[in-house]
């Protein structure tokens, strides 16, 4: 049975915009950087539940669409890590939290939140086409990315070989989130609330900022 958000709008953005405020001062801080960056997995636990609390009617549909993208995009991890068909040559840090298989359990988490806020920005920019959507979306999600990985290298969310992003990292950050997005398009949504692109752009914000430390 469907149910209405057990969040408001104003409420969800207020704590994004909040939590983000106060993770990018506690980073930037020295005496307070180790301490955040070890609570960098409840951040990520954080925004899941404002995202899904604040989501149109919460039904069985909606439930497997986040255990759709967050089993997808644990699964691409670990195919980019163990077989380097995907993203490059690179292995994960401790920020990130508890590993299964030299993979984070957030990150299928974070794949979620990533892949929602995109398709939702897409949906109240009122692109006609489908697959512009999804195009456009990706191509949002690979120039986050670009802004995400000097940061990611920094804060020991993980490391590449030699130090070096490959170009296949961004091709394959198009490829993967563009298939999120195609689904995410199957799913048909109801229009939602701007709580997913006000993430999507206190994000840009937050990691912009870090990469000028």
């Amino acid at each position: 049975m469907e149910r209405p958000p057990c969040l408001s709008a104003k409420a969800a953005k207020v704590i994004i915009v909040l939590f983000h405020t106060v993770g990018l001062i506690g980073l930037m801080l020295p005496a307070t950087h180790v301490l955040f960056l070890k609570i960098v997995p409840f951040h990520l636990l954080l925004m899941l539940l404002v995202v899904f609390f604040n989501h149109k009617y919460i039904d069985e549909r909606f439930l497997g669409f986040v255990i759709l993208i967050y089993v997808l995009g644990f699964f691409a991890e670990w195919i980019g890590v163990h077989k380097g068909w995907l993203f490059g040559d690179y292995v994960y840090g401790e920020t990130l939290g508890i590993n299964v298989f030299e993979i984070p359990l957030t990150i299928g988490i974070n794949w979620f939140l990533l892949i929602y806020s995109a398709g939702v920005t897409m949906q109240r920019l009122r692109i006609k086409s489908n697959w512009a959507r999804i195009i456009l979306g990706a191509l949002v999600l690979v120039l986050l990315d670009m802004q995400i990985e000097p940061v990611a290298v920094r804060f020991d969310y993980w490391h590449w070989a030699d130090s070096i992003v490959p170009m296949k990292n961004y091709v394959s950050w198009f490829l993967v989130s563009g298939l999120m997005l195609w689904i995410f398009e199957q799913f048909k949504f109801k229009k939602q609330s701007w709580v997913g692109p006000i993430l999507l752009g206190v994000q840009f914000v937050f990691f912009g900022v870090l990469n000028l430390m």
